[in-house]
């Protein structure tokens, strides 16, 4: 196999009929082998890890999340058509898979949970990739570029932050806006200042609100689905006492709950920390400081300062945690590695500020029930500029250091 791909991309190859090519060319073949170019010289830097295993290094970290975000979606999805008692044809086509796999809408068997939420991630995934990838192969094709594996991570992340019933044709809009508007424009994989996801999200969250924010799709499907506010959304309308009539914390804590796809299990999220901390991928730095940031501006607003007209400061430094996407959004999305800071001191204060700017947009403006979306693109624009800061630091110190020498 390998010596036949080798003879079909003679023509991709420099002077070749199909040079112009050569990047998908280039694209399958590092993606299915190793690179047969290998450097021999000793003044070159020597590192097992490129671009492509750090991505996917990401994606397998994904996995819990992934499997959290099928399973609890068709769970949602059963409970709810059980509860409106819509049996006949609520699913739609989803429901004709079901039947036809011999599957139904019991919430009690694992298999058909997955395979029903299977059925609201897949396709948004599909088309995620569909969409996104082509514009990379675009892209990379006008500029001679090797098409990056950095989208393997966008394609996955994007589709976890949305609602199962989100619309396919909007997924390849916000996808598009992303990848083209807030990565390419900028010169592609490495250069954007923005997480491509969360600006791919953003974009969606203001364009089409009323699918994305205040009653998104709780449980079911079609017409005859079930909607009603997230966990966050009716905190912030009717108090945390209102929350506790339907969920407790360890069903927020494990993720059996309403909400985007892959956000909803903190569980699942602290599996793919654990991962990429031992992997040296993502910053237990980041993390921890968005924990610190959060968890300091909660309880000082729940426990040191009150309100009896704002119910969102009622709810505990543990609460914010478990709901919402911000556990989600502190492992997966604060700590990219392209558009958060790069200096140690530089990702305490840039998870920090994360934090403190997730609270502050989810507590003191409740006409935003979740906040952990647009910190991290706050923190993004931030960035440059605390590395700036603490590089200044760091040599304005050696200075005075040399001088006393």
């Amino acid at each position: 196999m390998l010596g036949l791909l080798e003879k079909l991309g003679k023509p991709f190859h420099k002077g070749g009929k199909l040079e112009k090519l050569y990047p998908a060319y280039e694209a399958l073949d590092t993606f299915l082998y190793t690179p047969g170019d290998v450097t021999e010289g000793k003044s070159h830097v020597r590192d097992g890890l490129d671009l492509k295993r750090m991505m996917i290094t990401v994606v397998w970290a994904l996995v819990p999340c992934i499997l959290m975000a099928m399973y609890n979606t068709g769970l949602q999805a059963n409970l709810g058509i059980q509860a409106s008692a819509a049996l006949d044809g609520a699913a739609g086509w989803r429901g004709s898979v079901l039947a036809f796999l011999g599957l139904g809408y019991d919430p009690k068997s694992l298999l058909d949970c997955f395979v029903h939420g299977a059925l609201y991630f897949l396709p948004v995934y599909f088309v995620c990739m569909a969409v996104g990838g082509t514009w990379e192969a675009i892209f990379a094709l006008v500029r001679g570029h090797e098409i990056n594996e950095g989208f393997l991570v966008t394609g996955m992340l994007f589709p976890l932050t949305l609602p199962p019933t989100i619309p396919l044709w909007q997924v390849a809009v916000g996808i598009s806006f992303g990848v083209v508007l807030a990565k390419e424009v900028f010169g592609g994989t490495g250069k954007n200042f923005l997480n491509v996801a969360l600006a791919s999200r953003a974009f969606l969250y203001f364009a089409y609100p009323a699918d994305l924010s205040g009653d998104i799709w709780v449980a079911g499907a079609g017409a005859d689905g079930v909607s009603g506010a997230t966990i966050l959304g009716v905190a912030a309308a009717n108090g945390m006492e209102a929350v506790a009539k339907d969920f407790t914390l360890l069903d927020t804590f494990l993720g059996f709950i309403p909400g985007s796809m892959g956000e909803t299990s903190v569980v699942a999220c602290l599996l793919g920390a654990g991962f990429l901390v031992l992997t040296g991928i993502g910053s237990w730095r980041i993390m921890a400081g968005v924990v610190v940031g959060a968890f300091g501006l909660a309880g000082l607003l729940h426990w040191g300062v009150g309100s009896t007209t704002n119910p969102m400061f009622g709810m505990s430094p543990v609460w914010h945690l478990c709901c919402g996407g911000l556990a989600f959004g502190l492992v997966f999305m604060a700590t990219d590695p392209v558009s958060a800071a790069m200096t140690e001191g530089g990702k305490w204060i840039y998870g920090i500020l994360i934090g403190v700017m997730t609270i502050l947009i989810r507590v003191i403006n409740p006409a935003f029930p979740e906040g952990i979306m647009l910190a991290i693109l706050f923190g993004n624009v931030f960035a440059p500029l605390i590395d700036y800061y603490v590089v200044k630091a760091n040599v304005k110190r050696r200075m005075v250091r040399c001088a006393k020498g």
